[in-house]
């Protein structure tokens, strides 16, 4: 009978380690989702600013307003390190 209930005792202690395990992967899995929120909500942010940017460029060229090229190349390192931002949020997304 005891090699019965030390095979049980045993059972027992592992279904409590899986479900000490299991409830840390509910709360990484939960972490994780509110971090992958956190980047969605980034990244949309990330994207209106670069659309807005765009439009201004957009709308400069239209109205035919010349920058000089120090202006130029201010707008297009910001949008540059904009598209790179973008570009890690997607690529965190996607792991």
């Amino acid at each position: 009978m005891t090699e019965i209930d030390d095979q049980l005792q045993r059972v027992e202690i592992k279904v409590q380690q899986l479900l000490k395990k299991y409830a840390a992967a509910q709360k990484e899995l939960q972490r994780l989702r509110k971090e992958n929120e956190q980047f969605r909500q980034e990244l949309q942010q990330k994207t209106k600013q670069a659309n807005e940017l765009h439009q201004k460029l957009d709308s400069a060229k239209m109205n035919g307003l010349s920058m000089d090229s120090e202006s130029k190349k201010d707008l297009e390192k910001r949008i540059n390190t904009y598209l790179k931002e973008i570009d890690k949020c997607l690529s965190l997304l996607n792991t």
